[in-house]
């Protein structure tokens, strides 16, 4: 058995450099336990209201805690790493932000909104009487190594040789993710928890939340992918398949813009079924609606669909 440490969030910084001092030593087999900040930095509180958005500072967000000196790893090894636990703090919050998002040009006003939750299940969006009701998935969005280029580069985009800020929901209890390793130590941090998020995370956030992770570091030699990849212990939308979807598509010869179409069309069935504002439909496509790319081989036109969740819906 390894041995168990602790990581405070004080120890967590908003961009990747090599040549960040690791807060923590650990051998293969150790688990650590990461206390880990919302999306903001702590920049949005449970008072914060939409015009707050307006002020965000991007040289700020998505903070990891870490990093994690490994011994014994160096370049062409692979991490292998086991999440293990997730410890939700019970509030989160949404937004819209002008100018980000996949329907920035559609939605240009800030927007907020807070949840309150219980571990395992949230009440989202209520609106002209309509009771919409969000299940949880805890997951992680940043899991990364040092680069091995030096100085500091951006948090926000993921990358095939580190991770990073991948936002893939599945980042979740059970998953085992296999890392590559470019420095010697790995230096791994962890951040930007989200309590839900859809695939795709279409406004820009999911339900950005404090949550704490635990998770086993073990040490694959000479086994690096060439690519971020995982493992999942079972179904991954077990908590969102119950009632079936509502599915829109977006077909055409660029997927970028499918995708768009396809989460516009979800958007207007949503609201016209349920009478809720666009808004609101848009911020709940992000925390559990799933864009999946549906066809890409009946050449010159692909495919994405949006999967919207009845259970969201349900009594």
């Amino acid at each position: 058995m390894g041995r168990s440490h602790h990581i405070a969030r004080l120890h967590r910084h908003t961009y990747w450099d090599n040549a960040i001092a690791p807060v923590l030593h650990i051998v293969p087999g150790d688990e650590v336990y990461f206390e880990t900040l919302d999306a903001s930095n702590g920049q949005v509180t449970p008072e914060s209201s939409a015009e707050d958005v307006r002020h965000l500072d991007f040289d700020n967000v998505n903070p990891v805690t870490g990093p994690v000196y490994v011994e014994g790893a160096e370049s062409g090894d692979a991490l292998k790493i086991t999440l293990l636990e997730f410890v939700p703090s019970g509030w989160g919050w949404s937004a819209n932000i002008p100018d980000f998002g996949l329907l920035a040009d559609d939605f240009p006003e800030p927007y907020m909104h807070h949840w309150h939750y219980p571990p395992e299940l949230a009440e989202a969006v209520p609106y002209d009487g309509t009771h919409a009701r969000v299940p949880f998935k805890p997951m992680m969005g940043a899991i990364g190594t040092a680069l091995a280029e030096p100085g500091r580069h951006n948090i926000l985009p993921p990358r095939e040789a580190v991770g990073g800020t991948m936002d893939i929901r599945d980042m979740s209890l059970g998953t085992v993710l296999y890392l590559p390793v470019q420095v010697p130590g790995a230096l791994l941090s962890m951040g930007d928890p989200h309590a839900a998020q859809g695939e795709g995370e279409v406004c820009g956030t999911g339900v950005e939340s404090p949550i704490d992770i635990s998770a086993r570091i073990e040490l694959v030699k000479g086994a690096a992918p060439p690519a971020p990849r995982f493992t999942t212990p079972g179904s991954t939308t077990d908590h969102l398949s119950g009632a079936g979807y509502e599915v829109t598509t977006g077909i055409g010869p660029d997927l970028l813009e499918n995708a768009r179409t396809a989460l516009r069309r979800m958007v207007a069935l949503i609201s016209e079924q349920h009478s809720l504002a666009p808004i609101d439909v848009y911020l709940l496509c992000s925390v559990c609606a799933d864009m999946r790319l549906s066809q890409v081989v009946d050449d010159p036109n692909w495919i994405v669909s949006c999967y919207f969740p009845r259970i969201v819906f349900e009594p």
